[in-house]
């Protein structure tokens, strides 16, 4: 198996990258997708969110409003590291169950929005960095997912900056190009990968110790 952690800015494209990444054959595993499951009405996490941010946080049916969270704790720091410290834990738990379901030749994709702030490139066997320039972030903030620029901005300034997150990079993919080259480069990097996880499940394991 091949742990791959996939990272980006907000807006770089980075949900792109790993449906191309799917489609090639990788498993994923979206710590987005998972930070809402283990958040959703009934669950301890929404109970633990709900004690921690009051009941201003939920919508009329009881589930938890994204939108309002994210005004609230995207412009305060310490209130995100209160969430951050809620949902984290969380979402760790589920992503281990779901990589031990995988097959042992597998290349498993962890599609990390916080890898880089979170310190936790050394968790995998190869960083992915989705990378684009900070204009190019904003314009899709705002003009695809209708965000104000007063929101996209906080968002991203919550973020690692664009320097801290290709430091890491063991793979850097540039998402400021036409569609068309960014399936090229992802393609590249996929028949990488698979020939990195062909070798690691070909390793054989540690022979146990005759002391």
């Amino acid at each position: 198996m091949l742990r791959v952690g996939l990272t980006g800015g907000i807006g770089a494209g980075k949900s792109e990258v790993s449906r191309l990444l799917v489609a090639r054959g990788a498993v994923l595993i979206d710590a987005d997708r998972i930070a809402r499951e283990v958040v959703a009405p009934g669950t301890p996490g929404l109970a633990a969110v709900v004690d921690a941010f009051g009941t201003d946080v939920l919508t009329a049916d009881g589930s938890l409003d994204r939108p309002k969270l994210g005004s609230v704790v995207f412009a305060d720091p310490e209130r995100l590291a209160v969430l951050n410290a809620i949902v984290h834990p969380l979402v760790g738990a589920r992503s281990r169950e779901l990589e031990e379901a995988a097959a042992e030749d597998a290349v498993v994709v962890h599609d990390v929005p916080l890898l880089t702030e979170n310190g936790l490139a050394p968790l995998y066997d190869v960083v992915i960095v989705v990378d684009a320039d900070p204009g190019t972030q904003l314009d899709r903030l705002v003009r695809l997912r209708g965000m104000t620029e007063q929101d996209a901005r906080a968002r991203m300034a919550a973020q690692a900056t664009r320097e801290q997150r290709r430091e890491i990079a063991d793979i850097l993919i540039d998402n400021d190009v036409p569609l068309d080259q960014l399936e090229r480069r992802v393609e590249e990097v996929w028949a990488e990968l698979s020939r990195r996880a062909r070798a690691a499940s070909s390793r054989p394991s540690p022979s146990p110790s005759s002391e």
